[in-house]
């Protein structure tokens, strides 16, 4: 899972600052070669986009691809070396820090220009704006859907062809799943990542939004985790956990195995990443349906990497034509829809390659409904295993609930640090 964004010395800033207002450098002459930094999560995606492109440009990238844990100190350390690379992806949650530390150059112009730019992922760009100014584009997107195995329900009495429109339905299937298949304690109801803070805000905190309530205020600052419609979410959960409905692991999973349990089968129904769609196993029976509110609505954690160009990069000219060429149609479509990856663009949700398969469409078209959360303090307070977030969730579900206006105290604390 992710971890807290490294910190970088004020004067280092001051100096990116200063660089940041002479970016772009000499233009170059010739082709260009441009180095690109991602970490190891993203790494499938942008090793396909670079090579697209270096395929059909003079211009070429160089892309290195580093490790997701200790991706925020290397960055860190480059900034405050002024080595970033010319482009670098950033997992979107921490885009707030990276641009209140003047680290990605400005290209709200750039961004105007583009013929589709009101169609780019409204969450991303939204995370990406920092006093009325646009610093990145969309990269890579996965969202939080409900898979449901088609087979286990047909074998417990449900209709395969019909998954839950609400929590409420959500637990009562994943119970009447446990009843009738779990005795033989190979197969469960539900499962979900129990010691695990980043996965309780990807497949939690949709269901608040569709049930039209937040988790923050808008700035991030005071928390809202202790009152409905977050604590009949927390109750639902509670009560399938109490029930034994969810794996016996539940309790301990701290992320890194969550997702494992689904693809062997055995389990019903469950919120997963929707990048994982295209990995389950040949000739698995899947259903997908959005993330609904207790008594329906719809949403989706949308989550991934933004991109943009560094703030001390001198290639900026050939930096923004290959950003921009991955967001246009050629690179959406034969890239990235080709390989049944969620787009970047609202408008091409049903391409032609989509449009095979209609759960991947439903996965696109969540892309406009969903949200991302911003936080300054988002990793410290929520992704943190030693954070106040996984405490207050973890008291909720497997605990005593009277104890959430206490512990949304502390939340709103670190978030206010």
């Amino acid at each position: 899972m992710i971890r807290p964004l490294a910190g970088i010395a004020t004067a280092t800033m001051l100096a990116l600052t200063v660089v940041a207002c002479g970016s772009g450098g000499e233009p170059a002459k010739g082709p260009v070669t441009i180095t690109m930094w991602t970490r190891a999560a993203t790494q499938a995606q942008s090793e396909r986009l670079v090579k697209a492109y270096n395929a059909g440009h003079k211009n070429q990238v160089k892309l290195t691809v580093i490790p997701t844990d200790n991706y925020q100190p290397r960055i860190a350390a480059a900034a405050g070396a002024r080595q970033l690379p010319d482009v670098f992806a950033s997992d979107v949650i921490f885009v707030p820090n990276y641009t209140s530390q003047g680290l990605f150059l400005d290209i709200t112009d750039r961004i105007a220009k583009l013929p589709f730019k009101d169609t780019l992922a409204p969450s991303h760009m939204k995370l990406g704006t920092m006093d009325g100014k646009q610093y990145t584009l969309p990269h890579t997107l996965d969202l939080s859907v409900w898979f449901w195995n088609k087979d286990l329900y047909a074998k417990a009495g449900l209709d395969p062809e019909k998954g839950p429109t609400t929590l409420k339905e959500f637990a009562e299937q994943a119970t009447t799943i446990q009843q009738k298949l779990g005795s033989g304690g190979k197969v469960h109801g539900t499962f979900f990542g129990g010691n695990c803070g980043g996965c309780y805000v990807f497949t939690f905190w949709p269901s608040v939004w569709a049930a039209g309530g937040q988790v923050m205020n808008p700035e991030g600052t005071t928390s809202l985790n202790d009152r409905p419609p977050m604590t009949d979410v927390f109750a639902v959960y509670h009560d399938l956990y109490a029930k034994g409905v969810s794996g016996p692991t539940t309790k301990e999973e701290q992320g890194p195995t969550w997702t494992g349990f689904f693809p062997k089968g055995e389990i019903g129904v469950m919120p997963m990443p929707s990048t994982t769609l295209g990995l389950m196993p040949a000739g698995m029976k899947i259903g997908v349906t959005p993330i609904a509110g207790p008594d329906g609505g719809e949403s989706t954690f949308v989550g991934g990497d933004s991109i943009g160009i560094s703030s001390t990069s001198k290639n900026a000219d050939a930096a923004w034509d290959f950003l921009s060429w991955t967001v246009g149609d050629e690179a959406q479509v034969e890239v990235m829809a080709k390989n049944k990856d969620v787009l970047a663009r609202t408008d091409l949700a049903g391409n032609k390659y989509s449009a095979a398969d209609p759960r991947v469409v439903l996965i696109n078209s969540l892309v406009a409904k969903g949200q991302t959360p911003y936080a300054l303090r988002f990793g410290q307070t929520y992704n943190d295993p030693q954070g106040p977030w996984l405490r207050l969730a973890r008291e909720a579900v497997f605990g005593d609930p009277g104890k959430l206006p206490q512990l949304n105290a502390e939340v709103t604390k670190s978030l206010q640090q």
